[in-house]
């Protein structure tokens, strides 16, 4: 058995007294702005961005188990159980503490795929943050965040639980304070796979670094934002490829400063009122799929971890 990591309080711990949770939020996120400033030894790209948490995700249901079985009971289409990050994220968290128990998953996918707003690695993050309640193991948030790491390098963020500048692969993390926001989201019906882009030879690798206290001085209400601050080193190589993230960034171009979150394909613009971002939406062409959402100062299942 495995020894328990920092902050695991294995031995004394006991699991929840109710044996599910339901309806617990995954949620999006946006960068709102995301410069890619370099290449590490280890071949990963070293970037800057800052991620803005949404009031909008996938919805995860558990049901803890007592035969340690780790079973995912929703089909998601195009991921194998084996490769879903949450079964993996699961697996991980009970392999790492020692865990006896096991858990059902239900998955109400609501955020698309390849879309940039990181719903795989907030999905992989809410299951971390539910079974180390469920299961009673208590890790620390640091202790989370390092598993997390290992799933992919969003899933760090969504465990940190706050609106940050982040940096590294993604990983180092520094809250900030924004205002509050209304966003309405467009994903183009297409999936832009990440690795791919970040492997583009047009891809900008040499952004200047920039200081949190840059976007700090920088970031304010204006009423052109997101355009007051940097850009998304990634969206015009994804616009050359994608004729679909380029026709909704011209749509917008007449109307609301936008700008692509992640590595695509979903294009965001912000408004300081619901009915402004309503107004927007109800210009788009019918046949694109989009939703006006809320910021979020802090992850709603923040106190899970401490």
């Amino acid at each position: 058995m495995p020894s328990p990591l920092p902050g695991s309080s294995r031995g004394s711990s006991r699991p929840l007294a109710d044996a599910s949770l339901r309806n617990c939020l995954a949620p999006a996120k946006l960068n709102l702005f995301l410069h890619i400033t370099g290449r590490r030894p280890d071949g990963y790209h070293a970037l800057q961005t800052v991620f803005q948490l949404l009031d909008w995700g996938d919805l995860l249901h558990f049901t803890r188990r007592d035969d340690g079985v780790i079973a995912r009971k929703t089909d998601v289409p195009g991921v194998s159980e084996a490769d879903d990050l949450v079964v993996r994220a699961a697996r991980l968290l009970q392999s790492t503490t020692g865990s006896p128990l096991g858990v059902n998953i239900e998955i109400d996918k609501i955020l698309p795929m390849g879309a940039g707003l990181g719903g795989g690695s907030s999905d992989a993050a809410t299951t971390l943050l539910v079974l180390n309640r469920l299961w009673g193991v208590d890790l620390s948030r640091e202790a989370l965040q390092d598993l997390a790491l290992k799933l992919g390098a969003d899933v760090p963020f969504f465990i940190f639980g706050h609106n940050a500048f982040a940096e590294g692969v993604g990983e180092t993390l520094q809250a900030v304070d924004l205002p509050k926001r209304f966003f309405l989201v467009v994903s183009p019906a297409v999936h832009v796979p990440t690795a791919a882009i970040f492997s583009e030879k047009a891809l900008t690798r040499d952004s200047k670094v920039l200081t949190i206290t840059d976007f700090l001085a920088q970031h304010s209400s204006d009423a052109d934002w997101p355009d007051s601050f940097g850009r998304n080193d990634m969206q015009a190589v994804v616009v050359e490829k994608y004729a679909e993230v380029a026709q909704v960034l011209e749509w917008f171009s007449d109307l609301s400063p936008a700008r692509m979150t992640g590595s695509g394909a979903s294009v965001f613009a912000a408004f300081r009122s619901k009915a402004e971002a309503e107004m927007a939406q109800a210009k788009l062409p019918a046949s694109w799929k989009s939703t006006v959402t809320e910021s979020l100062d802090s992850h709603p299942l923040f106190a899970f971890a401490s």
